[in-house]
C-alpha cells in the first residue's frame, strides 16, 4: 500500500484531492494534525515518508516543500504555478501523446497543468502536431471559469452574506496580459507567441469553457479537418471529441462541474473557427488531473477515483 500525503490539503485543490482520495484502497494517507499542519519539521517528515507528495500550495511554499525532500522515492505531484515549465518536471497532461504519458509514468517530479491552460494547450497541441496551425500563429483565447478558480478568499467573496453587487456580473481580469499560465500555454501548447487572454470569472462555483478563435485563413485545414484531428487525438475516456455538445444553440461553462472529464468540440465555419474545451476547472483543471497523473504512476487504471 502507498502511502500519500497531501501538503495545503486545507485549501480547495487539497480538500478535492482528499475526498478523491477517502475511498481508495490502495493507499494510505498521511494526516498531520492542525497544529502541525504548518509546522516545517512536521512537514518536511510526512513528505519524506510519502510514496507520493500533492502539493497545493502557492508557488512559494512548493519551492521549499520540493526543498525538504531528502529521498529519491517520493513522487512529487505539484498542483502550482512553479514547476510548469520546467524541463526537469514532467507536464502532467498525458492524452497530448504518447511521449507525455511515458515521461509522467516515469517521473519523480510532476507537475499538474493549470486550469485556464489545460483548455488551451488541449485545442493548440494538437494543431501544432498536425502541422495545420502555424507555430508562429498569433492566436487569442478566451476562457470563462467559475469563482471556486480563485481559492478560498474568492468563495468567501462570493458566497459571503455581504457580496459584492459587482459579483452579480461576470468579471474580466488578467487585463495586463501577464497572467502566470502565459509561459505554460506557450511551452506546451507548442507556439512561439503568447495569445491575447481574456479569462473571465462568472458568478456559478465551478465549469471552464476555452475558445480558441482561428481564422480559417489563418490554418492550413478546413473545419471538418480539424474535428477529425481531435477526434483522432481525443478518444476519450477522460478526453474526448464531441461532434456538438452545444445545448440548443447555447454552451454552458458548468455542464461539467464536480466532473473529471474534458469535452472538446468545434463550431463556426471554414472562414471563423471555433475551437471549444469544456471541463471542470476543479477537475481536469486541478484535482481530478492530479488524480489522474498519480495513477499512471502507480499502474492502475487511469480513471480510478475520478468522476466521469
Amino acid at each position: 500500500m502507498k502511502k500519500v500525503f497531501i501538503d495545503g490539503s486545507a485549501g480547495t485543490t487539497g480538500l478535492r484531492i482528499a475526498e478523491r482520495l477517502s475511498t481508495r484502497t490502495d493507499i494510505e494517507l498521511i494526516k498531520l494534525t492542525e497544529e502541525n499542519r504548518k509546522d516545517i519539521n512536521a512537514r518536511k517528515e510526512a513528505l519524506n515518508s510519502a510514496d507520493i507528495a500533492f502539493l497545493c500550495l502557492p508557488d512559494t511554499a512548493s519551492r521549499e516543500a520540493v526543498s525538504l525532500i531528502e529521498n529519491s522515492n517520493t513522487v512529487v505531484l505539484d498542483t502550482s504555478t512553479a514547476h510548469r515549465t520546467d524541463d526537469g518536471w514532467a507536464y502532467g497532461f498525458p492524452e497530448l501523446s504518447g511521449k507525455h504519458r511515458e515521461k509522467i509514468k516515469n517521473s519523480k517530479r510532476i507537475a499538474v497543468p493549470g486550469c485556464h491552460a489545460s483548455g488551451f494547450i488541449a485545442l493548440v497541441y494538437p494543431l501544432i502536431e498536425a502541422g495545420v496551425l502555424p507555430k508562429d500563429s498569433l492566436l487569442s483565447c478566451f476562457s470563462l471559469t467559475g469563482y471556486s478558480g480563485g481559492g478560498k478568499n474568492m468563495i468567501a467573496d462570493y458566497e459571503g452574506e455581504r457580496r459584492d453587487k459587482l459579483l452579480n456580473a461576470p468579471r474580466q481580469y488578467g487585463i495586463s496580459q501577464t497572467h502566470k499560465h502565459l509561459p505554460e500555454m506557450v511551452k506546451f501548447g507548442g507556439i512561439e507567441n503568447a495569445p491575447v487572454f481574456i479569462p473571465v470569472v462568472a458568478d456559478y462555483y465551478s465549469g471552464m469553457e476555452v475558445t480558441v478563435p482561428i481564422f480559417g485563413s489563418d490554418i492550413n485545414a478546413t473545419i471538418d479537418e480539424i474535428k477529425e484531428i481531435y477526434k483522432r487525438k481525443y478518444t476519450g475516456p477522460i478526453v474526448k471529441f464531441t461532434q456538438d455538445f452545444s445545448e440548443n444553440g447555447f454552451v454552458s461553462a458548468n455542464k461539467l462541474s464536480f466532473c473529471d472529464g474534458m469535452e472538446i468540440s468545434v463550431a463556426g465555419n471554414d472562414e471563423r473557427i471555433l475551437a471549444i474545451a469544456r471541463y471542470d476547472n476543479l477537475g481536469k483543471g486541478a484535482s481530478g488531473a492530479a488524480i489522474e497523473c498519480m495513477n499512471i504512476v502507480l499502474g492502475t487504471e487511469e480513471t480510478t477515483g475520478l468522476d466521469l
